[in-house]
């Protein structure tokens, strides 16, 4: 594994399986968040995104965190490697809701302690609007190393073996 995508609904902790993942294998981290949003809470415009998105996109290697539509079949072109977290949507919205309010790594502003309709009703929709493109694009680069989780504990089952692995080279 060289270049790995973490996809997943808001709230799936595709940023804290990223940053574990990025611990273990030495492979940089991307996270699409710090590349779209602007310190203030602003995007940044579509364009320079795009820019920011292919200059990573051209390294060598990466992990890529963040489940941005409209790019992923290109990130998944590019990739050798991918993550599905697809967890339930209570599960989702709590993890939402639990990091609201604290700075994150991944994102350059702090998100208000009080959620918008909007977003989680994204959240509310995922598994309906986004999840049926994401597993359609995964049906079409079948060719990667596809793993689907459906639960943290089997996301923690699967990067603990890695260190495991890793210890014992």
């Amino acid at each position: 594994m060289k270049r790995a995508l973490v996809i997943g609904c808001p709230g799936s902790g595709k940023s804290t399986f990223s940053r574990t993942l990025h611990r273990i294998t030495g492979l940089p981290l991307v996270h699409l968040d710090a590349l779209y949003w602007n310190a203030d809470a602003t995007t940044v415009p579509r364009d320079l995104f795009l820019r920011r998105l292919e200059a990573a996109l051209a390294e060598d290697e990466w992990i890529i965190d963040g489940d941005y539509a409209s790019t992923l079949a290109r990130r998944m072109e590019r990739c050798d490697a991918v993550f599905f977290l697809d967890l339930p949507e209570e599960i989702c919205l709590a993890g939402a809701l639990s990091r609201r309010g604290q700075a994150r790594s991944d994102l350059p502003w702090t998100e208000p302690s009080e959620p918008d309709g909007e977003f989680l009703q994204s959240i509310r929709d995922y598994r309906t609007r986004k999840r049926p493109a994401v597993l359609s694009l995964l049906e079409r680069f079948s060719d990667r190393e596809i793993r689907v989780f459906r639960s943290r504990d089997e996301a923690d089952a699967y990067l603990a073996s890695l260190r495991t692995e890793k210890e014992a080279l």
